[in-house]
């Protein structure tokens, strides 16, 4: 029993077998012959180390030491993980959208990672893994080596940001926009520019001018929004269908957080263009008399006195139906040379401002009646003054033909070259220095009388140019394509060749 008690504290597994006679025969042998050595033998079974024979029944055998292809599974388990560890920290590094943050053990742990992975554990069997992507090592940097990138300062011994290929001290990765550190795992990039996500959206993303949300993608997941081509006011495709107003003389739609004023006849009108906005015809008169001038600086004067009011839409509306004769541009008209005998209303006195509407508006009933080819020139009330005068040029343009006998012109080339004039008359008003070809200079000191209100805004230039821009671009074929011929005709011929050949042909010259 002493035996087997030490045979259960062997370090190494044994096997036991039956001895034959044989053996016996054998082991008695070898115990005779050891002599004096015998007990060398016993002593050295005694101590444990290697047992070889223990009483006379049994037999001990060393068994074989352990291939090394019967390692325990969690050992393989484990050797992949590592592996899979040392690449995913290399595989952070490189990502553009996102960082690393380390500190001093993460360091030496990717340092111990890199050792094992250079230092084979064993040499006779190399087990069959799956292929795996090749990986770049982590690289190890000294510390005097390691710089920041965001105030190129040694980082030293303390927390460091491991990004887009450098280092940063954890307050130096800063967004480009709102200059505050960034914290998040993720963030967005421009060029070599990082930036909050949130950040990144407020620069890139566009919000609408009218509600300031951003706009919304559609169903293809794409930002669709409308602009307006000489403003570039971007807004919801939903704010032309929901009666968002618009202002009737600059086009912008009117924003949440500003109001318009509502003339009264279903038309807004914005502050910018309400600043300079005529109100009544007794308003306007200087206007027209100034513009009345200005042909007449172009040797082209108007002998008879036409009557000049200012009305409502509805009235203008009325005074379209009544007239017999003209092209009239649709869906807004603005203003009308009559040539028919009429009853219209008229603005008499100026309305006033109460909340955002007109209040106390003053209208007298006035019959128009026929002494020469044009009865009276018609005009919007509440426009800017740019744009009346610029619609009080086409109408004069239109009574001037008249009285001088231009007779059955086609809508492209009588509203063509009314156009012209009224562009001619803008030009002069935005651009005072501008010398227009079919200008002399009785029409620049006569054009200066126009602006007696003293010198033009920066808010009216603007307007001006835009009303410019307007007739530019006018995609009608009258008003729009007949300005163009009329336009290229006179900048080609100048103004009173190209009046002639009207007055001939009927037709511009080519």
């Amino acid at each position: 029993m002493a035996d087997a008690t030490q045979i259960h504290h062997l370090s190494q597994p044994c096997i036991y077998e039956k001895k034959s006679r044989f053996m016996k025969w054998l082991s008695k042998i070898f115990k005779g012959s050891g002599g004096s050595g015998g007990g060398s033998s016993r002593s050295s079974s005694a101590g444990g180390r290697h047992p070889q024979f223990l009483e006379d029944e049994n037999m001990v055998w060393r068994a074989p030491s352990r291939s090394l292809d019967d390692r325990p599974r969690a050992s393989k388990d484990q050797e992949e993980l590592d592996r899979a560890l040392a690449f995913s920290l290399s595989d952070d590094l490189k990502r553009p959208g996102s960082c690393k943050r380390r500190t001093d053990n993460d360091e030496n742990t990717a340092k111990g990672l890199q050792d094992s992975l250079h230092r084979p554990s064993y040499t006779p069997y190399m087990p069959s893994y799956p292929d795996y992507p090749p990986y770049d090592p982590v690289p190890f940097y000294p510390r005097g080596y390691r710089l920041c990138s965001g105030c190129n300062g040694e980082i030293g011994y303390g927390n460091y940001l491991g990004c887009m290929g450098t280092f940063f001290h954890p307050e130096c990765f800063c967004c480009r926009s709102c200059s505050y550190p960034i914290t998040e795992h993720e963030f967005s990039l421009s060029g070599k520019d990082p930036y909050h996500k949130t950040c990144f959206k407020e620069l890139t993303h566009p919000k609408c001018e009218v509600c300031h949300q951003f706009i919304p993608t559609n169903t293809a997941g794409l930002i669709e929004y409308r602009c307006h081509p000489f403003w570039s006011q971007k807004y919801c495709p939903s704010h032309e269908h929901d009666q968002t107003a618009r202002c009737c003389s600059c086009e912008r739609l009117e924003s949440w957080n500003t109001r318009y004023i509502a003339l009264g006849d279903g038309r807004s009108l914005c502050l910018e263009c309400m600043e300079s906005a005529i109100m009544d015809t007794g308003d306007c008169q200087p206007l027209y008399h100034a513009i009345r001038d200005y042909y007449e600086g172009m040797n082209m004067r108007i002998d008879q006195q036409i009557p000049m009011l200012l009305v409502e839409r509805q009235a203008l509306n009325e005074a379209i139906v009544g007239e017999k004769n003209g092209f009239h541009h649709m869906p807004e008209t603005r203003g009308l040379c009559l040539s028919e005998e009429q009853t219209v209303t008229s603005i008499l006195r100026r309305p006033r401002i109460g909340g955002h509407r007109l209040v106390g508006m003053r209208t007298q009933p006035q019959k128009l009646t026929r002494r020469c080819e044009v009865t009276a020139i018609l005009v919007l009330y509440g426009l800017p003054r740019l744009l009346t005068g610029a619609i009080l040029a086409h109408e004069l343009m239109h009574g001037w033909l008249r009285l001088k006998g231009y007779r059955n012109l086609s809508p492209e080339v009588e509203e063509g070259i009314c156009q012209v004039l009224s562009y001619m008359w803008l030009e002069s008003e935005v651009m005072p220095g501008f010398k227009n070809m079919a200008s002399t200079s009785t029409a620049s000191t006569s054009s200066f009388s126009t602006s007696k209100k003293g010198k033009t805004s920066d808010v009216e230039k603007k307007l001006g140019e835009f009303f410019l821009h307007q007739i530019a671009h006018d995609a009608s074929p009258a008003y729009g394509g007949g300005f163009r011929s009329a336009n290229a005709a006179v900048n080609k011929y100048g103004l009173r060749r190209t009046l002639d050949h009207i007055r001939l042909t009927g037709s511009f010259p080519i």
